[in-house]
This record gives structure tokens, C-alpha cells and sequence, in this order.
């Protein structure tokens, strides 16, 4: 285990304070960042994302597609989780704090923007980072890129009606160039290029040395991301944070619901770790980007269901790197 992967947490950590700090010192360099951005995927962390997934996308060998079929219990607890438990325990979590818990605190107004942001979370799970939390629990490469690539093709039938249905709205636009843009940048490009890296490479053997060789430039994209990340919100989070505090709870709780739902079912179902890891992190992590987008265009930038979505960003990383570590350390008892 290399430097950065023994103090991954400590490197986050350090990666959140600095990006506060740039973003509240230097806010014409954080401002520059971000309006290097297409269809609400910025292109500065597109490119740091692109570098973390590349490694493991080298791993993936189109031959053992094939074999994909006979482990179908991953993919279906995955889909289940996503789509059937996820978007609906989201929005209870969120009407219950906000119209309940923290009501003294929040404007009913305030509360049902956030509650709508919740809810755009909720719907959209992850496209791209669950990439990097897979290759951190040493997941299968090519069942998590099916994994995901089955989940982005539910999401462009099910997103837009399972969000109307729990907004009670009924003119949702699914933002059709962030997805189609998230999908070319974050799996279509990284896979080609892995599987052109394996061809070049050749030997099984060659191909693991190469993965070692750069997989610490993939946790230094992880690394200099979160700080980007916090930087475009920095003055945000010191404006507000009490505000970012009270959206991040009902977030944190459902992240780890999730995940427990979802890894509890696949020890159950006798799911080997390296198909159990990833099948629990997909539904916790957020396809933010897409969340994002939509809370924009419904809502307005300045809205508190865009501020949401922004802080299910803030919050991911180092709630998946707590997953990460656990699912690392419970590795043992899953079947092999």
C-alpha cells in the first residue's frame, strides 16, 4: 500500500481544508474553474475523474463478459436498491427532517426546496466515482462496468418519472447533454482507452504492473478533486454552515442505510466481496452532475434544492471512504 492509500483519510481531510481556504482567498482562480464547465459537467474535475477511472477500466477484460451472467445476484440487488428503495427512502428522510425536525429552524419555504433537492439525489445514483470506491475495495472490474452501464440505461427511462412522481411536478426535462456527456467522458473514453492499453500491454502479468504503476495518480485524482470540489463551495460552507450542516444529515443517514441495505443482502445471497463492494457503493454514491443539473433548471443556481445538491457532493467522499474502509476490513467473511 502505497503513501497515499495508507493516508488516504488524513490526505482528504487536508484536500477539504485547503479547498475551503482556496475558495474563500483566491476566488477569481475557484470562479475560472468552474466556468470551464459543458452541459453542467465540469470539465477540470471531468478530466481528475477520467484519470481515476482509467486505471481500473484497464483491468476490465471483455472476455470474462461471458461469465458476468453467472453471478446475476449482484446486478440484482443493485437494481433493486436504486431504483425500488433508494429514491423513496430518501424523500421520506427528507420530508421528515424538514417538515418535521428541523422545522423550528427552516422557513417551511426553505424546507421544501431543500426537501426537493434531497430528492433529485436520491434519484440519480452513481455513474462515475463508483469507479474509484470499486478499485479502492479491489472490486471485479468488468461486473462493476456492467453494473453501471445497466443502471445508466434504467436511469434514462426511470429518473424523470420517479422525480415527478415524488416532486408532484409534472414538466421534469431530463437534461439529456449532461447524461449523454457524463457517459462518453466517464465509461465510453476510459473503457477504450483501457482496452487499448491492454492490448498494447499483452501478458496478465504486464497489465497488474502497469495497474500498480499508476493506480497512485488515480488516488491523487481523488485527492486534488475533493479539493476542487470544496473549493467552488467554499464560501458557501463558511456563509452557511449551519445550513450545509442540517442537509448533510438526512444525506449521511441514507448513505449508510443504503449501504447497508444493499451489503447486508449480498452477504446474504452469498455474494463474492469483490461483486458485493461495488454492487452497495453504486447506491450510495450520487450521480451529482445530473442532480445538480435538474435542481438548476427547475428550481433556479441561488435556490436551496440546488444548494442540496451541492451538498450531497461535499458529503460523499468522505462518507464513501468510511464505506470503503468497511467494506475493506469485513472482506473475510464474504464468500470468494
Amino acid at each position: 500500500m502505497n503513501i497515499f492509500e495508507k493516508y488516504l483519510s488524513l490526505w482528504i481531510a487536508l484536500a477539504m481544508g485547503a479547498g475551503i481556504l482556496l475558495g474563500n482567498v483566491a476566488p477569481g482562480l475557484v470562479n475560472a474553474v468552474a466556468a470551464a464547465e459543458v452541459a453542467s459537467v465540469n470539465l477540470v474535475v471531468a478530466v481528475l475523474i477520467w484519470a481515476m477511472v482509467y486505471p481500473m477500466m484497464v483491468g476490465v477484460d471483455p472476455r470474462s463478459l461471458k461469465d458476468v451472467a453467472k453471478q446475476p445476484r449482484g446486478l440484482m440487488i443493485t437494481l433493486v436498491v436504486n431504483w425500488l428503495i433508494k429514491p423513496f427512502t430518501m424523500a421520506a428522510l427528507a420530508v421528515l427532517f424538514f417538515q418535521y425536525v428541523f422545522a423550528p429552524w427552516i422557513p417551511p419555504e426553505d424546507a421544501m426546496q431543500y426537501i426537493a433537492g434531497l430528492i433529485l439525489l436520491g434519484a440519480a445514483p452513481c455513474t462515475a466515482m463508483v469507479f474509484v470506491w470499486s478499485q479502492l475495495t479491489r472490486g471485479d472490474e468488468t461486473y462493476t462496468l456492467l453494473q453501471v452501464s445497466v443502471n445508466d440505461l434504467i436511469m434514462v427511462i426511470a429518473f424523470a418519472p420517479i422525480v415527478a412522481f415524488l416532486l408532484g411536478v409534472t414538466d421534469i426535462t431530463v437534461p439529456w447533454s449532461t447524461l449523454v456527456l457524463s457517459v462518453l467522458l466517464f465509461i465510453a473514453l476510459p473503457l477504450a482507452a483501457g482496452l487499448v492499453t491492454r492490448q498494447r500491454l499483452g501478458s496478465e502479468a504486464a497489465i497488474k504492473t502497469f495497474q500498480a504503476r499508476v493506480k497512485p495518480y488515480s488516488v491523487v485524482g481523488l485527492i486534488v478533486t475533493v479539493m476542487i470540489l470544496f473549493g467552488l463551495q467554499g464560501q458557501v460552507i463558511v456563509s452557511k454552515p449551519f445550513i450545509i450542516v442540517l442537509i448533510a444529515v438526512p444525506i449521511i443517514l441514507q448513505s449508510y442505510g443504503i449501504f447497508s441495505i444493499a451489503y447486508a443482502a449480498a452477504f446474504a445471497l452469498r455474494v463474492p466481496h469483490r461483486i458485493a463492494a461495488p454492487c452497495a457503493l453504486i447506491g450510495t454514491s450520487n450521480f451529482f452532475e445530473l442532480a445538480v443539473a435538474v435542481a438548476i433548471s427547475l428550481f433556479g443556481l441561488n435556490s436551496g434544492a440546488a444548494l442540496a445538491t451541492v451538498v450531497g457532493v461535499l458529503v460523499e467522499v468522505p462518507v464513501m471512504l468510511t464505506l470503503v474502509a468497511f467494506a475493506n476490513r469485513t472482506r473475510a467473511r464474504f464468500a470468494p
